[in-house]
């Protein structure tokens, strides 16, 4: 089975682990690539490989300032990630106290 396109929309593009990092070096605040680079390890075409994927999607706004391009995460491609998530959210917590009663349980016994 072929491989969907990266660039279509945001599920795609963050399924990539270094473009997970990139967001999360963008969200406190706006970076140039250069700094991207320092931050993360990656060669700069990799780093500007990555952010164009990202921009396509919508996921990061771009910037100039005089001669830097300056990249900021753009939450609103994200929304239905969110939503997609939050159905899941109450199912593992509800899970996770059943699991925390269970071990309050045992732990009962054993004293």
């Amino acid at each position: 089975m072929a491989r969907a396109a990266t660039t279509t929309d945001a599920f795609n593009a963050i399924a990539e682990p270094r473009r997970r990092e990139i967001l999360d070096a963008l969200a406190d605040r706006e970076r140039p690539v250069g700094e991207l680079v320092e931050l993360l390890g990656l060669a700069q075409p990799q780093v500007s490989k990555h952010l164009r994927v990202l921009r396509e999607v919508g996921l990061v706004d771009v910037r100039d300032e005089g001669r830097q391009r300056l990249y900021r995460t753009n939450g609103r491609p994200l929304e239905p990630i969110h939503q997609w998530v939050s159905r899941y959210e109450q199912m593992w917590n509800d899970r996770f106290e059943a699991v925390d009663a269970v071990l309050e349980e045992l732990k009962e016994r054993e004293s």
